[in-house]
């Protein structure tokens, strides 16, 4: 039977942290869509599909994914990784929001933020919970 602690290889920690954010992804864009079809304001309804991924995220990736730091609390662990969130996943689909939805439409604008994003996250995340990047 296979283990679900995290795992210490840099690969496998890579693979296991893109699942979750294709989850993550999935429930950030449905929220964004679900809120602005009811009439939310595109930014407003990326600040809250924003809130609800990343908490989902980093329930997930702290459990699974990356090994927690013992000199982080878990209360340390979550503001570092919501702050790196906000400045990146949000801070990039806001962004795309606003740049882009003109042109392409808010869901595609929506779409491009979210892959920027996620490039990014993953080294954010890790020195988020394990308090390193490489």
């Amino acid at each position: 039977m296979k283990s679900s602690a995290p795992p210490s290889r840099l690969s496998t920690k890579a693979l296991r942290f893109a699942v979750v954010g294709i989850a993550n992804s999935g429930i950030d864009f449905l929220v964004f869509a679900v809120l602005t079809w009811m009439g939310l304001a595109a930014l407003l309804a990326n600040v809250l599909a924003w809130a609800v991924a990343v908490s989902f995220s980093f329930a997930v990736n702290s459990r699974w994914t990356f090994d927690s730091a013992e000199n982080l609390r878990r209360e340390k662990s979550f503001l570092r990784f919501a702050l790196s969130g906000a400045a990146i996943s949000l801070g990039s689909s806001s962004l795309a929001l606003v740049l882009l939805s003109q042109f392409i439409g808010v869901l595609p604008a929506k779409l491009v933020g979210i892959v920027v994003g996620a490039v990014l996250n993953f080294f954010a995340a890790r020195w988020s919970i394990e308090d390193r990047v490489i």
